[in-house]
């Protein structure tokens, strides 16, 4: 009964659709700024080396890997991924988010702060994230159904714990995600890539980007609090 509190689902609710709302307006973003080329006509792939060559990065590989906006940069292997829509394309929305990767290897270069931090939280995050659940609601069914309430709540608290690293990870994101577009912006205008107006639109896109980070670090602490109230009434 705890699980189907309605005060706990709308939590659940708010959390949707601000992840809906922030995931849709991205895309419809990007793909307005998708149709307008650069008028240097580089490509995404393009971009990225003349930034990473221009700030002195050379020990980074730069891939292609498929689908829509799943570009990312892995400070493991230090390789930058350009997915299909942006490796190739020649639009300033394109030309935006390899850049945008850029600004996370430039970061690794640098040493940044809260990108090292977020790196070290990984593994404990992924863990968090996924067992955070099972163990809380198999501590709830020991506790009401078999009585064994020490470890049903020792299982919540843990995976309270659990959940509660990966709400970290998503906070420390943010700052990690703002200063990545920041450094993108300022290589796009450095090197000559965008002039003035087309930086507008490619400003855009990252803003939009920026925003579904925001919603996943909003939608996981509705959560957390969703879950500490669940503890908490019980």
């Amino acid at each position: 009964m705890y699980f189907m509190d309605p005060t706990s689902y709308l939590l659940v609710i708010i959390a949707a659709v601000i992840s809906l709302a922030a995931s849709g307006y991205l895309k419809s973003t990007f793909n307005k700024y998708s149709r307008v080329r650069c008028r240097s006509g580089i490509t995404g792939a393009e971009a990225a080396k003349r930034i990473l060559k221009n700030t002195g990065i050379h020990d980074v590989q730069i891939e292609r890997v498929s689908g829509n906006l799943t570009d990312h940069y892995d400070t493991r292997t230090k390789t930058l991924r350009l997915s299909d829509s942006v490796y190739d394309s020649n639009s300033i929305a394109a030309v935006g988010v390899a850049a945008h990767e850029c600004g996370h290897a430039i970061q690794d270069y640098a040493q940044y702060g809260p990108l090292l931090l977020r790196s070290v939280l990984v593994p404990a995050a992924k863990i968090g994230s996924s067992a955070a659940m099972p163990l809380i609601f198999v501590g709830f069914l020991l506790g009401e159904f078999f009585q064994i309430g020490a470890l049903g709540w020792m299982l919540i608290d843990i995976g309270i714990i659990g959940f509660g690293i990966a709400v970290l990870f998503q906070l420390i994101t943010l700052p990690v995600e703002f200063n990545a577009s920041r450094r993108a912006m300022e290589s796009l205008s450095e090197n000559g890539i965008l002039g003035d107006e087309e930086a507008i639109g490619s400003r855009r896109v990252l803003n939009a980007a920026a925003l579904t980070y925001v919603a996943a670090a909003a939608a996981a602490v509705l959560q957390i609090i969703r879950l500490l109230a669940l503890r908490n009434r019980r």
